[in-house]
């Protein structure tokens, strides 16, 4: 089972100068995104709060599904944010700086070998670790994005919600499992440090070279699933400055800004 300290976590995490000014743990919610957004849209939440929860009843993946795990196997972290001075076409870029801060983060903690699937999933080998899902949002400061992460931690075999899944406690069992609270913190930590770089740094070619390095998607022969049941495949070839995928068809290059992509070989 998981349990988070808040205490902790605000301890280590908030101080003067940092990214983040609260964190707050529910240990049981509907759905931490749809908290924060509200709490953002009503101006009670700020950028750099962040809400945890060990425990989602009605959490939600990409296009509505559903996500849930048993309580106590599971992080879901949301955290708002309001980037400075950033064209809005550029945010386009937090789902993918949230994938690369929880491989890095998950990288410093365990020996599991973290990969980013595009767009918004984590996967170690071909099973999933990780899904993200970030939603702008309007405040009465302006607009800001809602970033949400889940984090299978100690979901048991058993426990898995589909046969493509995992989790931190199953990838290594012969490896105490790290908590929680550790987990969140190092997911955070990471994320700080990326979203300050990407800040400052207007070059988007560093990011998409970096995502690039931690992908298992570039290089694979793919299938972006589009809305209207269209479907494209081809070779996943690049992540462009837009944080698009590259995808070498049987017509030539298409970019595709969000789908839904199947690994076939």
């Amino acid at each position: 089972m998981t349990t988070i300290d808040g205490g902790w976590l605000s301890s280590e995490l908030v101080r003067p100068g940092s990214l983040w000014r609260s964190i707050e743990v529910l240990a049981e919610t509907g759905s931490t995104n749809a908290d924060l957004a509200a709490a953002a849209r009503s101006g009670a939440a700020s950028p750099g709060s962040v809400l945890v929860s060990g425990y989602q009843s009605a959490g939600r993946g990409r296009q509505g599904r559903q996500w849930s795990a048993p309580p106590g196997t599971s992080v879901a972290i949301s955290l708002l944010v309001a980037p400075h001075d950033i064209p809005v076409q550029r945010w386009s870029w937090l789902s993918l700086l949230a994938g690369l801060a929880v491989v890095e983060g998950l990288r410093r903690i365990c020996p599991v070998d973290a990969r980013l699937k595009w767009p918004n999933d984590v996967l170690v080998g071909e099973r999933k670790l990780c899904g993200i899902l970030a939603e702008r949002v309007e405040t009465p400061h302006g607009p800001a994005c809602v970033v949400g992460i889940g984090i299978n931690v100690a979901l048991g075999a058993d426990q898995l919600p589909v046969p493509t899944a995992t989790s931190l406690a199953l990838l290594a069992p012969d490896a105490p499992t790290p908590s929680a609270t550790r987990v969140v913190a190092a997911v955070l930590g990471a994320f700080e440090l990326i979203f300050a770089e990407w800040e400052r740094n207007s070059d988007d070619a560093a990011f998409a070279a970096a995502y690039v390095a931690r992908s298992a998607t570039i290089g694979r022969h793919v299938r972006v699933e589009l809305t209207g049941d269209r479907a494209v495949e081809g070779v996943a070839e690049a992540i462009d400055t837009d944080g698009r995928l590259v995808v070498r068809t049987a017509t030539g290059p298409r970019s595709f800004s969000a789908g839904d992509v199947t690994h076939l070989f």
